[in-house]
C-alpha cells in the first residue's frame, strides 16, 4: 500500500527540504489531536500529505495543504493522484481540496515552475476558497542584516530601535498560558479567532525540538508584552500565531519582536520570511487604501508592510469532487467554514 507511516514519512521528506510545514509530519499529528486524521502516501518518489475531518453518516472532506511540485516526480503524477482518490472514496469524501505552494505569476517558492501540484480533470474545479491566507508578504532573507534593515520602511526601522531604546528584550519562551492569554486578548481586539490554549502547547511540543520552532517574547524588566510563534522548515520561515498585551504599546514591542524572529530565522539559515496574510487586494489597493482602513487584515497590512517584504499571491485552491449533490450543498454552507 503506498500509505506510509510517521516515520516513513519523515524519511520521505528528508529528500525535500523546500517542501512546506504543512506538509510536515508534525503538522499531520498537530491536527489529528484537534478533529482530523492525517493520511501519508508515498509512490515511488512522489507524495504527500492528507488530511481527512470527519462528517455525519460516514462522510468526510478532505485536505491536501501546500503541496509542492517538487514533491511530485515527473511520469508519478497521475499514479499520486489515483492512490489519493481511492484513500479519498475509502474515507467517503465529498471533495478533497487541493492547495498547492505557488504563486499565482506561475513560479513557485523554492523550484521551476510547475502546474504539477493540482490534479487535473472534469471532476477537479476551482475552489470558491482557500484555507490558508492567499496573499501575503515575504521578506528576503538573504542579505545582511543591515541590507534587510535597509529595505523596511523608515517608520519601522525607528519603532526597532525605539523598543531597544526603550528596554524592551527579546527571549525564547515556553509560557503557553500566558502566549495563549495574549492571544486571546488579540483576537478579541482585531476580531480573529484562536484555538485552545492546548493547541498551541502541543504544536510547540512537536515542532520546537527539530528546531522547526521557536516561541519568542518582547519583554521589559520580565513583564510580557508581545509573544510569537515562528516555524521554519529548509530556506523558509513562517508568522503563523502572534499576540500582544495592552501594556506599553507605546514601547513597539512588536516590530522588535518580529526583527528577531526574523534574525532567529536568518541565523538557522532561511533565506524567506513569511509575514502570513494581508487583505487579498492588489498592490495598487494595498498602498492606495492601507491609511485609512482597518477592517479585517487591513491593520495588520499595515503594520506588516513596513517590513519592506514583496507581496505574492497563492494559486487558487482546486476542490476534486466526488459527490456532486452534497458538494453543492457544502458549497451552500462554505462562508466561515473551519476546513
Amino acid at each position: 500500500m503506498p500509505e506510509v507511516t510517521l516515520s516513513q514519512w519523515n524519511e520521505y521528506l528528508e529528500g525535500h527540504a523546500g517542501a512546506h510545514f504543512l506538509q510536515s509530519g508534525e503538522w499531520g499529528e498537530l491536527k489529528s489531536r484537534f478533529g482530523w486524521q492525517a493520511c501519508r502516501l508515498v509512490t515511488g518518489r512522489s507524495g504527500a500529505q492528507i488530511l481527512f475531518r470527519r462528517l455525519p453518516l460516514g462522510l468526510s472532506v478532505a485536505y491536501v495543504p501546500k503541496l509542492a511540485a517538487s514533491q511530485i516526480e515527473a511520469g508519478e503524477a497521475q499514479s499520486l493522484w489515483s492512490e489519493l482518490d481511492e484513500q479519498c472514496r475509502r474515507r467517503g469524501a465529498v471533495l478533497c481540496k487541493h492547495e498547492p505552494d505557488a504563486w499565482s505569476d506561475g513560479t513557485e517558492p523554492t523550484e521551476a515552475p510547475s502546474s504539477g501540484c493540482l490534479p487535473q480533470g472534469e471532476a477537479v474545479v476551482p475552489s470558491p476558497h482557500n484555507v490558508q491566507p492567499r496573499r501575503t508578504t515575504l521578506v528576503d532573507l538573504r542579505p545582511s542584516e543591515e541590507a534587510i534593515l535597509g529595505r523596511m520602511k523608515q517608520k519601522c526601522r525607528y519603532n526597532i530601535r525605539l523598543a531597544e531604546r526603550k528596554g524592551v528584550g527579546v527571549r525564547a519562551w515556553s509560557d503557553i498560558e500566558s502566549f495563549h492569554e495574549m492571544l486571546t486578548v488579540t483576537g478579541r481586539r482585531d476580531g480573529f479567532a484562536v484555538h485552545a490554549s492546548e493547541y498551541y502547547r502541543l504544536a510547540h511540543e512537536l515542532f520546537q525540538p527539530g528546531g522547526m520552532c521557536e516561541l519568542l517574547v518582547a519583554e521589559l524588566h520580565g513583564q510580557p508584552l508581545a509573544a510569537l510563534m515562528v516555524f521554519a522548515r529548509g530556506p523558509r520561515a513562517w508568522y503563523v500565531y502572534g499576540g500582544s498585551s495592552e501594556m506599553e504599546r507605546e514601547r513597539m514591542p512588536n516590530y522588535l519582536l518580529q526583527w528577531e524572529a526574523m534574525r532567529w530565522a536568518k541565523a538557522r539559515g532561511c533565506e524567506e520570511y513569511d509575514l502570513w496574510g494581508v487583505p487579498d487586494e492588489s498592490q495598487e489597493a494595498l498602498e492606495a487604501h492601507f491609511a485609512e482602513r482597518s477592517d479585517g487584515l487591513w491593520g495588520v497590512y499595515r503594520f506588516k508592510r513596513g517590513f519592506g517584504g514583496d507581496v505574492r499571491r497563492a494559486v487558487q485552491a482546486s476542490d476534486r469532487v466526488y459527490r456532486p449533490l452534497l458538494y453543492r450543498l457544502y458549497l451552500l454552507r462554505i462562508s466561515g467554514s473551519d476546513l
